[in-house]
């Protein structure tokens, strides 16, 4: 796939809907197409960026009336002659498209073909091609704010700031190296330290990041958890405005987890019922509650549920979960027991009273100022790995200078940010790597 520069065709758009795109790239395409396509005139003799309308034939069967776009490259989306066929929906359509454009030459690309083709051709590096996947994917306005800043370059544009600087350095001590045995120094430690310092700060303020961007992409998972029937189910179906969990005054009636999805002002939460907390005998009781254990180590926001003191269940949160207690109905308890300021909620999941001010709580609790503004925030897990990496270097070489160690130590750990750094972007990559990445995109993309 990463070599192969031949005619690749794929529907683009999924079938089904009042229009179907299918898309053609690789040298030789808008021949190719022009095989099965009539129209007033030859697409090969239309100017780039026309759009020709006319009918896809199979000799002298018409298959469909159809819009073709015509793209020369380098000014295509993947850098090559490129072809854009829109036809009606029909899935029947679709495939006899693909199978005339197979029995003129083409052959189905592979998963991410496409857009592996543009990175290959320069028109993206490959964070920005990572974006185009999570800009499709993308499903709430803050994943799609946070996807499209990467995808326009961005999130790039910070990290070869910072690879600059990096080089700079790096250059004067390979200098050094070259000039050994005169004892000069082009690189002032001094200035070279305060450099290094920065970057570290910078870098570790971008894994820092990685939290929230990945929640927004994946989604906030938020764990109601507590005793039984405290009503935990109940709360869930009025969060997500829908019978999603089955409600019941039997205890034990959530055995599993029960996962529902909702937009909040832009962000999407994944509430996630669990099975109550208690001891029991119940085998799949007990293997209900090991997965509720599991989804709260696995939580953003906890939601501690209980009917007061007595029925509260103790929950252990780290330092980058947030915990919200809440009291259940509210409505049957005596004025006196609201009593405190311990930023407890009292609510009724039945009736709704309080629920707003949870949400409210819940939607403070996702900063989203960086994503709008359009700083960079990491949501790739791929990129946070090759950050951490480079702290570790950054740190490593802070010692080296402190320490005294050798010019030769000090490059090497540089150089090992640096190619951390040119992981993410794609300056630095293999086969392997860049397979592994596009197997994951949708055919046609």
């Amino acid at each position: 796939m990463i070599d192969n520069h031949d005619i690749i065709a794929a529907p683009a758009t999924a079938t089904g809907g009042a229009i179907s795109v299918v898309r053609v790239s690789g040298e030789g395409s808008v021949e190719c197409c022009d095989r099965i396509f009539r129209g007033r005139m030859r697409l090969a003799d239309s100017a780039p960026g026309t759009v020709r309308h006319g009918c896809i034939v199979d000799g002298d069967r018409v298959v469909d009336d159809a819009l073709v776009s015509v793209f020369r490259a380098p000014h295509s989306y993947t850098g090559e002659d490129s072809v854009e066929i829109s036809v009606h929906g029909s899935r029947y359509i679709v495939s006899e498209v693909l199978r005339l454009l197979l029995g003129c030459g083409a052959r189905m690309a592979s998963p991410g073909e496409f857009t592996i083709r543009a990175y290959l051709a320069g028109k993206m590096d490959l964070s920005q091609a990572e974006a185009v996947a999570d800009m499709i994917a993308s499903d709430s306005k803050a994943a799609h704010a946070l996807a499209s800043t990467q995808m326009n370059g961005g999130y790039s544009a910070s990290l070869q700031a910072l690879r600059t600087q990096l080089l700079d350095a790096s250059s004067l001590l390979e200098l050094e190296l070259d000039f050994s045995e005169e004892d000069v120094e082009f690189a002032d430690r001094r200035e070279l330290t305060s450099m290094i310092e920065r970057l570290l700060d910078k870098v570790r303020g971008l894994v820092g990041s990685f939290s929230t961007g990945n929640a927004i992409k994946e989604g906030v998972a938020v764990a109601i958890v507590g005793r039984p029937n405290v009503g935990k189910s109940t709360l869930l179906n009025r969060l997500v405005g829908d019978e999603r969990a089955i409600t019941s005054d039997v205890a034990g009636t959530t055995r599993d987890t029960v996962e529902a999805c909702c937009d909040i002002d832009g962000v999407r939460f994944r509430f996630i019922d669990t099975a109550g907390l208690r001891a029991t005998d119940d085998e799949i009781e007990r293997m209900g509650i090991e997965r509720t254990r599991k989804a709260v180590a696995d939580a953003n926001i906890i939601i501690s549920m209980s009917e007061g003191e007595d029925s509260r269940e103790r929950v252990d949160v780290s330092d980058d979960q947030m915990l919200v207690e809440v009291v259940n109905k509210a409505d049957l308890l005596p004025d006196d027991a609201r009593d405190g300021d311990d930023g407890t909620l009292y609510i009724s999941a039945k009736s709704g009273e309080g629920v707003d001010e949870l949400i409210y709580r819940i939607r403070s609790a996702v900063d989203t100022r960086m994503v709008y503004a359009g700083e960079t925030v990491v949501s790739n897990a791929r990129h946070c790995d090759a950050l951490l990496r480079s702290a570790t270097a950054l740190e490593r070489s802070l010692d080296a200078l402190r320490c005294g160690l050798s010019n030769e130590l000090l490059s090497e750990e540089l150089r090992e940010v640096l190619n951390a750094l040119g992981e993410i972007t794609g300056e630095v990559t293999s086969d392997d790597i860049l397979q592994n990445i596009f197997s994951k995109f949708c055919i046609g993309k």
